[in-house]
Parts: structure tokens; sequence; C-alpha cells
């Protein structure tokens, strides 16, 4: 018998067979150990640096990688790192949504790299509606600020739809990756304001991924369920091909 000796029955593994795999227990032992040892001594350094640097400006004129953008050099960086002052503008709502989002993401707010968050403005204009859209790599908080606005998503276990009109001062989550919307549900311009649990949310809007690209007229029906009639008139309206 080869492995762990079972101590349960001293009578049927012979003390000589335990002493036989003594050594190689010994040894994961050892190994065990040295393992958890490296991991401690590894999550030492990180809250040592955690703790050493107080924040990790972004320099987005180098690469973007998956933990973020490299830190600014401490002597580059200024309180305008922390400030960002778009927020304070209106957006543009002539366009085919009557809707615009302004970004405080960290490409705008280089402050916000490493720290978890990022923000923006909604103005969605009398009848305007920001469509079914995603965000991959966030969660998503609504503040309208004024008028009113009917937000909803839906979960992805039941397709359930979570829906509700929103007056000043009422808040909304949108949880990670689900498909979400906004829309103004009054007569006058709404504007909210929207946090998100990353500094790269992510976005894809529903819409423009299914009729804004190059792909064939045919797939879109079939995997859509919608006639190429259709489909053709919205690829002429945001502007897809095929």
């Amino acid at each position: 018998m080869h492995g762990i000796p079972i101590y349960m029955h001293p009578s049927n593994h012979p003390k000589e067979h335990s002493n036989k795999h003594s050594p190689k227990l010994k040894i994961l032992v050892i190994l065990s150990m040295m393992k958890m040892f490296y991991f401690l001594f590894l999550s030492s350094l990180l809250f040592s640096y955690c703790s050493a640097a107080d924040f990790c400006v972004g320099d987005i004129k180098s690469a973007l990688t998956p933990s973020g953008y490299p830190c600014k050099p401490a002597a580059k960086v200024t309180v305008d790192d922390f400030v960002f002052s778009g927020l304070g503008v209106a957006g543009n709502t002539t366009n085919i949504i009557s809707a615009a989002v302004t970004p405080a993401f960290v490409e705008q707010f280089p402050g916000l790299n490493g720290l978890g968050i990022s923000l923006g403005r909604l103005d969605i204009a009398s009848g305007g509606v920001i469509p079914f859209h995603t965000h991959p790599a966030a969660n998503e908080v609504l503040v309208v600020l004024s008028g009113t606005i009917c937000a909803g998503f839906v979960s992805s276990s039941a397709n359930k739809v979570y829906l509700k009109t929103l007056s000043k001062g009422q808040s909304m989550i949108f949880p990670q990756g689900l498909l979400h919307f906004q829309l103004n549900a009054g007569k006058s311009s709404a504007v909210a304001l929207v946090t998100f649990s990353d500094p790269e949310p992510g976005l894809q809007i529903t819409d423009f991924a299914f009729f804004a690209n190059d792909l064939p007229t045919e797939l879109v029906a079939k995997t859509t369920f919608l006639d190429p009639k259709t489909i053709k008139a919205l690829k002429g309206v945001l502007g897809g091909t095929n």
C-alpha cells in the first residue's frame, strides 16, 4: 500500500511499513511549510509596498497593463493629478441618443490609478436614453442630481428585470457585467453622477455591438431573430456595414 498510512487498524500495517513512509511525510510537511512561509513573505512585501506608497498616479503615456498604468515618477506628481473639473460641464446631447457621458476614468483623471474607483456625469435630454450596455470590469452606482430618470438592469440567471423611476437624490446600483440602461422619464433635462468600482470600468453598448460593425446582416438575423430589412435600417442609422 502506498501513500499516507491509515492508522485506524495498526494490526494491518506493520511498524516497518509506517516507518518506510515517515521520510516522505516529513518532506511533504517541510515543503508545505516552505510554501506557507514563501506566501507570507510575498504578502509582507506587498503590504509593505502598499503602506509605503500612498498613491500611484498613472503615467498614461505608458502602456496600460492588467494592473493599471505604471506609476508616474513622484517628482513629477502635482496636485492637478488629483483634481478633475470636467464633471461641472454639461455634455453635448445633440446626437442620436440625446444623451452624453462625461467620463472621469484613469485616462482623464490619472490620480485614480490603482485606487479601484472612477466616476462620470450623465446628461440626458428630454426623450434621451443611455441604451442597454454593460461595464465588464465594474459595479456602478447612479445618483440623480436633477430631473427624472427611469433606470433598470436585467439579471443573468433568470433574466429578471429590476426597474425603477428615480428622482433627484435617489440612487441605484447596477451590478458588474449586467445589461442596464437609463432614460429620461421627465419633460426636462436630467443629470446624474455615476461612480464605478474600477478606474477602467469598460463599456459595451448592445445596440452598437450588433449594428455598428461589419458583421454580415444574415448572421445578425440568425442570432437576433430580426428581419434583414430592419437590420439594414439599423446598420444605416448606427454606421454599420454588410
